[in-house]
This record gives structure tokens, sequence and C-alpha cells, in this order.
């Protein structure tokens, strides 16, 4: 006995000293590269990718994937274990700024962290692969018996024509898209996780480096958006932007996420569509000089909306 006491008690020191050393540094997270439809589809769980915030729990406290601490009413978190989870902070279907904006601004005391679930779907403590970690999570989520707090559903599908129909599901009820975990993967934070997402469409993040005027209609207001990627792409966005954004555009210096499909044959997104600022600023990944790696993985894309 006295010798499981010191063990449990050495474990929560460690965890203890885990949480302080991350104050304010991004955690370690597994991070999704993009789906081509290149990979066998059996060996992979699937989930709903919901439209939430990243919220990695260490232990003690929970943090966004940029490494702000949530302030999380006490009553949220009650019921945490003291090992670490993965999940999203999610408001519903098409309500991402109500999650953000609690996430940024909101202290404990503000009701609308009612209105927000803990979505989780990954174990990071675990030294097991996904395939066992997933018995695990629901065993996890059943032990905290909190109804915001819910258990990411994973399951198979037996072909890619059964994957179309599951993604072609999330999206008939305002969903985001697919989530497809390699079974046999330990977690690994970073790229090439053996995590893939699977959207009908894709974002990515860019910096704005210039505000061109509008005309006829819009003149007096922002036109569009002149953006330059990671990888050094500059293109223009002009469409996705309500009346008020276009009178206070995201300024030189900012980032914002576009949404695309494709590219065009010079290497431009195609049919870019801002989506919105992100106001935490560039990806963690991204340099200080705006630039990120190439992704190595053949047939992989990745992707900064992780």
């Amino acid at each position: 006995m006295k010798t499981t006491v010191v063990a449990a008690c050495a474990l929560l020191a460690t965890i203890a000293t885990i949480s302080v050393a991350w104050a304010g540094q991004p955690p370690p997270v597994e991070l999704v590269d993009v789906y081509h439809g290149k990979v066998d589809v059996t060996n992979y769980w699937v989930s709903e990718k919901y439209d939430g915030v990243r919220g990695y729990w260490d232990g003690q406290q929970m943090r966004t994937r940029g490494g702000s601490v949530v302030d999380l009413p006490a009553w949220f978190t009650a019921h945490f274990p003291t090992t670490p989870m993965d999940g999203e902070l999610w408001a519903g279907y098409g309500r991402f700024s109500t999650a953000s904006t609690l996430v940024r601004t909101a202290g404990p005391k503000d009701p609308g962290w009612h209105a927000i679930s803990y979505r989780v779907f990954d174990l990071p403590g675990r030294n097991d692969d996904f395939d066992d970690r997933v018995p695990a999570i629901r065993r996890t989520v059943a032990r905290i018996d909190d109804p915001w707090v819910v258990a990411v559903r994973q399951f198979h599908v037996a072909d890619k024509d059964t994957l179309q129909a599951a993604l072609e599901n999330v999206l008939a009820r305002g969903g985001e898209g697919l989530v497809l975990h390699r079974g046999s993967r330990d977690y690994t934070p970073g790229r090439h996780a053996g995590l893939l997402k699977v959207k009908p469409y894709r974002d990515a993040e860019a910096r704005v480096v210039g505000i061109n005027p509008g005309h006829g209609r819009l003149h007096g207001m922002m036109g569009s958006l002149e953006v330059r990627m990671p990888d050094g792409r500059q293109f223009a966005i002009g469409t996705g932007f309500t009346d008020e954004q276009r009178a206070d555009p995201p300024p030189v210096g900012s980032w914002i996420t576009f949404r695309y499909q494709g590219t065009t044959a010079t290497g431009l997104p195609r049919f870019a569509r801002f989506l919105r600022r992100r106001t935490g600023g560039p990806p963690p990944e991204i340099t200080a000089d705006g630039h990120a790696a190439a992704p190595e993985a053949e047939g992989i894309e990745a992707d900064d909306d992780a």
C-alpha cells in the first residue's frame, strides 16, 4: 500500500511539474493531414470533425492548441482525471465564433459555458495504440459522467464509398467533415501522426499583406485582401466578407483562415473564400517570419486547420 501511495504521489508531482513547464506553450498535440484517397480506409477509425476550439486537458488545466490557458468554471472540470485528454470545446453547428469568443474572453462565471461541450477524441498520456485508446476514451468519459463531456464516436467503414456516405451524412446536418485515425498508431505530436481530415473543401492560413479598395457598391470599403501563405504564394481574396467586415477589414499583418477547392494550374488556391480572422495569430507551427516546413509524407498534404 505504501509503495502504491508513493507512486501515485510521484505521478501527480510529475503532472504538476509538466503543467507548470507547459504554461503558455503549445501543448504536444497531434495535427491532421489531408486525406487524398490513397490509404486503405479499413485500417482507420472514423469520427466527425467538430468545428470548435482545440482543448488539451493536461491533468490540471485546459489549454488551447496555441498554449493559452482556458479559464473554465470549476464545475466544468470538477470530475476530470489527473491524466491528459485531447478534445474540442464545441458550441454546436455553425457556432464556432461563440466557442472562440468564450475561450478567448470569458471568465469562469460567464453563463455561456453552459452551452459548451467538451468532445474527447484522444488520451495523450497512454502508451498504447489508438485501437486500445478508443475503449479507454469511452471508459474515461463514463467515469467523468457529466453531460457536457462526450466521447467522440469512433467507427469503421468498409470502403471509400461508405466513407463518402458518412461524410455526406455529417455535411447534411451542418457538420464540417470527418477525421481518419490509424488504429495502429500511438499518440504522436505533430504532423504525420496517422490523422487525416476528410472534407469537401480545404482550409488554409495566410497573412494579410495589403488591402485593395472596393469599387461600385463597395466604394469606400475593402474590395479584397492581398494575402501571402507561409510557402510564399500571394493572391487576393475578395469573397466571403460581410459589409461590416469590408468596412473594418483584418489589418495588414494579421492572419486569416480561408477556404478553397483545389489549386489552379499556377498553384494558387482555387475559389478562395474568406472564412474568419485568426485572433490568436498564426498557427503555432508557423515560424516568426511566417514560414512553415513543407510536409514530407508522400501523398499527404499538411493542413493548418488541425
